[in-house]
């Protein structure tokens, strides 16, 4: 189990990869991947972790499992690669985004300048099968998942942000005197209208990373996306 991820993460849930929970998982997925279609791809399981280091994390988006159709999980929460048509909850982040701090929407969904500034796009399940919303849920992601979000909050100066009910479940895990959280409805097109839309998250973020005297994020998109950095 040694170098899942390759990087500090690696040691930070090392409890976990050897635990027997995580061996029943690894086993339920060897047999998933070998008899469905399961996305993201094998390879792309860790990403967020891959992209974003335990010693840099300084903010969570945490999401509730990988996009469930063909093209578009990336292995970072909200994220889709370029030339895959933005998902509604993901138009109404950028929606968001530019009512919030200006950032102009951008016409592809992947995330990982965010990431590469220390934003952990986090989803609490990391496959899905294909067509199944939730499909993996309860089937020992959580167990990986949750804790990371405790090691974080541990550390502190954190900033969570949990969008949605589920997403807020996650609270218990969290000191919130050491870290801050920032929630709100769901940016889905069903509940974006009851509480998302001007919550003012991302310069919110940025208020609390400079009282933890962090640097803000830079949360403007690149217009294109250069072949060489989709990972």
């Amino acid at each position: 189990m040694k170098n899942l991820i390759g990087n500090d993460w690696d040691e930070i849930l090392a409890p976990v990869f050897q635990s027997e929970n995580y061996q029943e998982l690894h086993n339920f997925l060897k047999e998933e991947y070998q008899t469905k279609t399961i996305y993201p791809d094998m390879y792309h399981i860790f990403t967020a972790f891959k992209l974003t280091p335990f010693a840099k994390t300084k903010v969570v988006i945490l999401g509730q499992d990988p996009y469930h159709n063909p093209g578009q999980a990336t292995g970072m929460s909200f994220s889709v690669n370029p030339g895959i048509a933005l998902p509604p909850s993901l138009k109404n982040i950028y929606k968001e985004l530019y009512d919030d701090v200006g950032a102009v929407p951008v016409d592809h969904g992947y995330l990982k300048k965010w990431a590469d500034q220390g934003v952990l796009l986090l989803n609490a399940v990391l496959t899905v099968p294909y067509g199944k919303a939730n499909g993996h849920q309860g089937k020992g992601w959580e167990f990986v998942t949750d804790q990371a979000i405790k090691r974080l909050s541990e550390r502190g100066n954190v900033v969570f942000i949990l969008w949605g009910r589920f997403a807020q479940n996650k609270i218990p895990l969290i000191d919130q005197n050491k870290n801050f959280i920032i929630k709100s409805s769901h940016p889905s097109p069903f509940s974006a209208d009851r509480g998302f839309f001007g919550s003012r998250p991302f310069s919110r973020c940025n208020d609390a990373l400079k009282q933890f005297n962090e640097a803000p994020i830079d949360w403007q998109l690149p217009a294109k996306v250069n072949r060489t950095e989709i990972v």
